[in-house]
């Protein structure tokens, strides 16, 4: 049998605690996640996103431009003149636009890293990149598919330079695309994580 003073004892006697959790403010000690090392891999994050959306935005304006380029001087005499077909001056139109849009944001983009100031703020910033990119890519998407059947037509009956040319713009426009389209996801990505406080 136990003795009842022993009993007593116990009663009295501390009961042992849990350790303190994780980032508790009254002992100190920091959560899993956060301090410096935190920050630091946060801002190498960003800085790569950055960096990332200026080199898809930098491919893109390449190819636009190329595409622009391309249709552009894509005139041979008669029938193998680009501005007589609809479809042609679409892709053309297009690759103007988009020659201008991502023109516009790699300026931006390299003022941006060269002067650490942003032109606009971060929230607008990232509607403006999300919808911009997409926009750009759905039109480029659209001018160089409604141009592919007219292409592919003609060059059932003859392949020429004429075909050639049309047919490297459009595919100059696809990978303008491509860029756009990647750009955009990170621009979605970036204007998911924002923080409204």
């Amino acid at each position: 049998m136990s003795d009842p003073n022993d009993q007593k004892a116990t009663v009295g006697a501390p009961i042992p605690t849990a350790p303190p959790a994780a980032g508790d403010t009254e002992s100190q000690t920091p959560a899993a996640g956060t301090g410096v090392g935190h920050i630091i891999r946060k801002w190498k994050r960003e800085d790569l996103l950055k960096r990332g959306s200026l080199g898809l935005r930098c491919i893109a304006l390449l190819f636009s431009l190329l595409a622009f380029i391309i249709m552009a001087s894509n005139k041979h005499g008669d029938w193998k003149d680009f501005d007589r077909y609809e479809e042609y001056r679409y892709v053309l139109a297009i690759a103007i636009l988009s020659t201008l849009y991502t023109g516009l944001q790699v300026m931006r983009q390299v003022h941006e890293l060269s002067t650490s100031k942003e032109a606009f703020s971060r929230q607008n910033l990232a509607l403006l990149e999300f919808f911009g990119d997409q926009l750009m890519a759905y039109l480029l998407l659209s001018s160089a598919s409604s141009a592919v059947p007219l292409t592919n037509k003609m060059r059932e009956n003859n392949d020429n330079i004429f075909t050639d040319s049309s047919a490297s713009a459009i595919s100059m426009e696809f990978i303008a695309f491509l860029a756009l389209a990647v750009s955009a996801m990170i621009a979605g990505y970036k204007l998911s994580n924002q923080t409204y406080i």
